[in-house]
């Protein structure tokens, strides 16, 4: 996946534009599928199609996303953080399992992450009322007006990327990535998904 997704022979012969893929014809993906066409004709690239072009996806736009947040001085994994607090609702605290299980992070990322935004001011650690030996990470009111400016921000700049759908696209796009998730998320949950005999 990573071979056909990064794109190694078409940049270095100049077939990977920026600007590309809003051209009419084959894009990044289809052209890499033919390389692999003529190489390996009997294999079905066809996951390629879909998964290669969720890779890309997020590819392009990581670099947007993280410099909307690098505007408010924030990286991608303090803005989870104060955006899990903002989202969690009143009084926004949480207990560190609670956003460990939310971030899907080590304890000791979230430590790190954790020190960065309490010198800032945006978030206090609290001792439980319930279990004096616990500890509630709440969001202070700095912070969540940060949280909610800088994910306005970003929601509006992530709309932008959306414009070559309409609105009746974009639905069918999300139902068809909420379905295949789900059945990705089950098959995992089940014991993994199958790996194929390579014998």
């Amino acid at each position: 996946m990573t071979d056909g997704t990064e794109g190694e022979a078409h940049r270095a012969a100049g077939e990977d534009r920026p600007g590309d893929e809003g051209r009419p014809g084959k894009d990044h993906v289809d052209r890499l599928r033919d390389q692999w066409a003529l190489e390996l004709p009997d294999l079905d690239t066809e996951p390629m199609a879909i998964l290669g072009r969720a890779f890309r996806l997020s590819n392009l736009v990581r670099p947007g996303i993280e410099a909307t947040f690098a505007g408010f001085g924030l990286d991608r994994g303090e803005f989870d953080v104060i955006g899990t607090l903002r989202r969690s609702g009143p009084p926004y605290r949480l207990t560190p399992t609670d956003m460990y299980a939310s971030l899907m992070i080590s304890s000791g990322g979230l430590t790190h992450r954790l020190d960065r935004l309490e010198k800032r001011g945006l978030i206090r650690r609290e001792k439980s009322p319930h279990d004096g030996r616990s500890v509630l990470v709440a969001l202070t009111e700095a912070g969540a007006a940060l949280a909610e400016k800088a994910f306005r921000t970003d929601m509006a700049s992530e709309s932008s990327f959306l414009r070559a759908l309409d609105g009746e696209e974009r639905e069918a796009l999300a139902a068809l990535l909420r379905k295949l998730i789900g059945g990705i998320e089950d098959d995992l949950a089940r014991g993994g998904v199958a790996s194929p005999n390579t014998d």
